[in-house]
């Protein structure tokens, strides 16, 4: 799975378990949004850091 694919997996189950906590007042929810929020977190620096490379990989071949 690709960065990419990893950051949108973390950012839907931050919605559904967001959706749990606030909708419907569900404590273990919370500390669900949480982790997916650090995932999320986490593939944004591994993003980052891939399209760096790309980027210079372009430069590098004109």
């Amino acid at each position: 799975m690709s960065q990419h694919d990893t950051l949108l997996a973390a950012f839907e189950n931050y919605i559904a378990e967001n959706e749990k906590f606030i909708g419907k007042g569900v404590k273990a929810s919370a500390a669900r949004a949480r982790k997916a929020l650090q995932e999320i977190a986490g593939a944004c620096k591994e993003r980052r850091k891939e399209i760096t490379a790309h980027k210079e990989a372009m430069e590098v071949k004109k």
